[in-house]
């Protein structure tokens, strides 16, 4: 018997897919097929390839819902997963070190990499936490302050590594553990639906070369870039590369300009209240996202999310990724 609709929904927080009992217990199957397939090693290419392979058996529904997601992203640029199998019981305690990334394969890991590898292509960054596949965003004892993963303030909007040449399509955040309190969310505020609200000659200024980016704190190196554009693209559908904590105006005209769409930004923002079993695919081209503050009590059961980052096109980066593997220098 399943408990839910046969069709997936699309409303103010955007696109949702809730699954039923029975695509819950076909996909952990499927998860635990590729936990004991050898080596056990998310970061290995061939095992890689098995997931990749596997990906295909998913439940049709979330393969179709994937593909739509793919195809459009949605006036909000986001999609949740509800339903994963994930069972909190199951779970070691939450890390707290900074770092923290999963190389063995666990049913939820492999969860994140089966999602991901159906949407396009798996990868990671060699300069943020060492080029692992899936990473655990955690509290941090002594990084509570910090615009970071790591941090439990509010989080600044923003693209994630929006300083990088080749950033992420997508990015994947997949819940183990909310806080505490159940309320942390991750707040999203897509360019489709503020565009409309930005005056003309504001957008004009933001599709010029008047700001720069430098890399989020979660990289060892990496350099400014060079002036860039805010607004990309499509003059009626625009994309956005912007990081509020990390993106400079070169000019004060750019800087008012700047503080207007921060503001807008904010107004059609929306919070994604992440429990756990559920997953949030962002359009890393079309959202900035963010997080509401929370209390970690570093107990070993404060909020634990895996991200993964998603290429559609994997050709594109190759002068970055030694022997065509999945992580960029």
């Amino acid at each position: 018997m399943t408990t839910t609709s046969d069709q997936s929904t699309r409303g103010a927080q955007g696109l949702r897919l809730d699954l039923a009992d029975d695509e819950r217990t076909a996909l952990r199957a499927l998860a635990e097929e590729l936990v004991a397939a050898s080596p056990g090693l998310l970061d290995d290419l061939s095992w890689v390839a098995q997931a990749r392979q596997a990906s295909c058996r998913m439940p049709l529904r979330l393969m179709e819902t994937l593909r739509d997601f793919r195809s459009d992203a949605g006036a909000t640029g986001s999609l949740v997963l509800a339903g994963l199998p994930v069972d909190e019981r199951d779970l070691p305690s939450t890390p707290s070190v900074r770092e923290s990334v999963e190389r063995a394969t666990t049913v939820p890991a492999v969860l994140a990499m089966l999602v991901g590898l159906h949407l396009g292509e798996v990868i990671a960054y060699r300069s943020e936490k060492n080029g692992a596949l899936v990473q655990n965003v955690v509290p941090v004892r002594g990084l509570e302050d910090s615009q970071s993963n790591a941090g439990s303030v509010p989080l600044e909007f923003h693209v994630e590594n929006a300083f990088h040449r080749e950033r992420p399509d997508y990015v994947g955040l997949l819940c183990l553990r909310n806080d505490h309190a159940k309320r942390a969310g991750t707040l999203v505020t897509c360019i489709r639906q503020a565009l409309p609200l930005i005056e003309e000659t504001d957008r004009k200024v933001l599709r010029e070369p008047r700001f720069v980016t430098a890399p989020p704190p979660s990289f060892r190196q990496g350099d400014r870039t060079t002036p860039h554009a805010v607004l990309t693209g499509s003059v009626e559908d625009a994309n956005i590369c912007l990081d509020l904590n990390a993106t400079a105006a070169l000019d004060e005209e750019a800087g008012e300009v700047m503080a207007r769409l921060k503001r807008i930004l904010t107004d059609v923002s929306t919070p994604l209240v992440l429990q756990t079993g559920m997953m949030a695919l962002i359009d890393n081209r079309l959202v900035l996202h963010g997080r509401s503050e929370f209390t970690p009590r570093f107990d070993g059961r404060d909020r634990w999310l895996h991200r993964v980052y998603v290429h559609l096109d994997n050709r594109r980066s190759r002068e970055f990724r030694d022997d065509a593997g999945a992580v960029l220098n």
